[in-house]
């Protein structure tokens, strides 16, 4: 007998919406769409998730435990210069294998989450706080340890580079033969010497 594991289900389920939401839009994206993706029945998918933006939210925790988990162990690798922790977290950063809409997974989610969906929205703002305290963390470290420029600002430099990455990854994917990652990456890199 063939059976498969109980959670199978749930997990097609998610990867079909995962792959919908982001290449068609969260909006657009409809519980048929994902049933006639996943060849897994209505009723079966709402066993596990209740609505749409529970599937949403299992989504995000999904993609943003992937992410913290990397950074995380980039951040770290105690015994790598400051500076090639910081280019190799940017470097997960920037090479996403994921196709999406807005270039980023996580600012084509929020784009497209509704704005009563505040529990939702917070999952991908507290994402981007921790991102931003992971970044401070290693400017604050590069910066004692003399790796970086003294007077560099470890806050207003992690948001800099926050932004240039979020922003490079928009306009490179609507300019994909676009050089601007990888310029923008060694701009900050010398900005910070």
């Amino acid at each position: 007998m063939n059976a498969k594991p109980k959670n199978a289900n749930r997990e097609i389920a998610l990867q079909a919406a995962t792959t919908l939401f982001l290449s068609k839009g969260y909006l657009v994206t409809s519980m048929d769409d994902i049933v006639t993706e996943s060849k897994v029945s209505k009723t079966n998918i709402y066993y596990y998730f209740k609505s749409k933006e529970e599937l949403l939210s299992a989504i995000i925790e999904r993609l943003t435990s992937r992410y913290e988990a990397l950074i995380a162990h980039i951040a770290s690798k105690t015994e790598l210069p400051v500076m090639e922790r910081l280019m190799r977290l940017m470097q997960v950063l920037i090479e996403q294998d994921i196709d999406c809409l807005g270039g980023c997974p996580f600012l084509t989610l929020y784009t497209q989450t509704p704005l009563d969906s505040g529990a939702v929205r917070s999952q991908i703002s507290l994402f981007f706080t921790k991102q931003l305290a992971v970044l401070e963390q290693l400017l604050a470290e590069g910066k004692e340890t003399k790796e970086f420029n003294d007077s560099l600002q470890p806050q207003q430099t992690a948001a800099l580079i926050l932004s240039t990455i979020e922003g490079g990854l928009f306009l490179q994917h609507a300019q994909p033969e676009s050089k601007i990652m990888q310029q923008s990456l060694h701009t900050l890199a010398s900005m910070l010497k």
